[in-house]
């Protein structure tokens, strides 16, 4: 049986265990943090996404985890409202869509009670990847705990800053595409007293998104501004807390609390808006997958669907062939169209979003293979 080592229990590293595993293949999982990590904004599972979740066996109770919004309205910068709407959220799309909206940490945890009731896969909590060395019949890792083992395969399912893609590919800066704009995403309590609705806040280079969760117990935010690249330490929570306030001092009404929130939340997240783009998404016996290849950024809302397609597709190749010289071409082939029409959803207009008719194409854009000789 061919061994896959893993990096990242992400959706995109867990739903590729899943599958490789259903393919025939041992899967192995390194993940850096103790445990599949908390936390996390709403994301959406779109189109052929949900046939990808239907064929797990999860897609009823990811529905079930579902957000419950009734509808949203948008703030001016001083916080007076511009309009409101009962038929669709910015996050979600339309609130009569197929489309699931739920958390980033409920779809982690159904996948990974999937893996773990059906003992699919191994899992290295608290380690990573350090070293890879590609032989022409397999890789051999180091890790950071020092241990060393040889994989027929090493796939990098570890987000846009990668570090499987830094080791087998290069820096992160020769394929980071920067979008404009800084996002952070925090939780704390719903101080608001919202009721399954989203309140948006705009000013002209700043703004927010607020919307409860947990049955209106919590709140979930995402702080956003518009920047160039910046430097800063990726590390120092502080630090990104301050540079965060200084570019949200101009907005009104409920901002001052948020920020005061912000401060002890206890999952702070803050990072650029980037798009990853490369010439090949695999080398040798290395591959990337979700968005650790093809990062199209939240603004394209497709992160999560392209992560849960590509897992598919690259384990369904793996499965027919156990030459990677026709496995992984092959599955760069089929993803490649799909992955340039979903990351083209964050540009096409900017500060707007894409169209309907866009996303409807760019969801449903590439078709899954069957059972006939895959295992899947």
């Amino acid at each position: 049986m061919q061994t896959v080592l893993v990096s990242g229990a992400s959706v995109a590293g867990l739903t590729l265990a899943h599958w490789l595993r259903r393919c025939g293949l041992a899967p192995t999982v390194v993940e850096r943090a103790p445990a599949v990590r908390p936390g996390g904004h709403a994301i959406d599972v779109r189109g052929v996404a949900l046939d990808v979740l239907d064929r797990m066996g999860l897609l009823g109770e990811a529905r079930a985890a579902r957000t419950r919004m009734r509808g949203m309205s948008m703030h001016d910068g001083d916080g007076n409202e511009l309009w409101r709407s009962t038929e669709m959220t910015h996050s979600s799309g339309r609130l009569d869509s197929d489309d699931i909206e739920l958390l980033r940490e409920d779809l982690t945890a159904l996948l990974h009670r999937r893996i773990r009731a059906g003992d699919e896969a191994e899992f290295l909590f608290g380690d990573s990847v350090a070293e890879l060395e590609q032989t022409e019949g397999g890789v051999h890792v180091t890790f950071a705990s020092g241990t060393r083992r040889t994989f027929d395969y090493v796939v990098g399912a570890d987000g846009l800053h990668s570090g499987v893609r830094r080791l087998a590919f290069g820096p992160e800066a020769d394929h980071l595409r920067h979008l404009g704009s800084h996002l952070a995403v925090f939780t704390t309590d719903n101080f608001l007293g919202l009721d399954n609705w989203q309140v948006w806040v705009q000013g002209e280079s700043a703004g927010y998104c607020l919307y409860p969760v947990r049955d209106n117990t919590e709140l979930r935010a995402t702080l956003g501004f518009m920047s160039e690249s910046l430097d800063y330490d990726h590390r120092d929570t502080a630090q990104q807390q301050s540079l965060l306030a200084q570019r949200m001092a101009s907005l009104g009404g409920d901002t001052s609390k948020l920020l005061d929130a912000m401060r002890t939340a206890p999952d702070f997240y803050f990072d650029a808006m980037a798009q990853i783009h490369m010439d090949g998404w695999t080398r040798g016996r290395v591959a990337l997958v979700g968005d650790a290849g093809y990062c199209p950024s939240p603004l394209s809302g497709q992160g999560t669907s392209l992560a849960l397609v590509g897992a598919y597709v690259l384990a369904e190749e793996l499965g027919r062939s156990a030459d990677p010289a026709v496995a992984l071409p092959r599955y760069e082939e089929r993803m490649r169209p799909y992955a340039a029409l979903n990351q083209a959803l964050a540009t096409e207009n900017p500060g707007r979003g894409a169209s309907e008719e866009s996303l409807t194409l760019a969801k449903n854009a590439i078709t899954l293979g069957d059972s006939e000789g895959s295992g899947v």
